[in-house]
């Protein structure tokens, strides 16, 4: 069974960083491009960023370009997302997604059948 659980979302102040985790398990992780989306309230799930299989290639929605940075560690199941200089408009949900077979690099929320439980980040001004 596929699980993927985020963690390190919280409160922080604008300019503030923070540094998010997706703990992956139930498939071959380093065969997978992942992504991160978000929600934010009253929105649409939205794209953020998204790594290939072994962290080659990576793409960020304009939002957050030079401000965000995904990685991944294959050798510990893990996909994580740094963020710095953090707005108040970045709040939203936070959620680690796997693509599903024959995907090598998207950014479309319909490449991405797997889905983590999401983490609350809040940033205030």
């Amino acid at each position: 069974q596929v699980q993927l659980v985020e963690s390190g979302g919280g409160l922080v102040q604008a300019g503030d960083s923070l540094r998010l985790s997706c703990a992956a398990s139930g498939f071959t992780f380093s065969t997978y491009t992942m992504g991160w989306f978000r929600q934010a309230p009253g929105k649409e799930r939205a794209f953020v960023a998204a790594i290939s299989w072994r962290g080659g290639r990576t793409d960020y929605a304009d939002s957050v370009k030079g401000r965000f940075t995904i990685s991944r560690d294959n050798a510990r199941n893990t996909l994580y997302l740094e963020m710095y200089s953090l707005k108040a408009d970045d709040t939203a949900v936070y959620y680690c997604a796997r693509t599903r077979l024959g995907v090598v690099f998207s950014p479309n929320a319909g490449d991405y059948p797997y889905w983590g439980q999401g983490t609350q980040v809040t940033v205030s001004s």
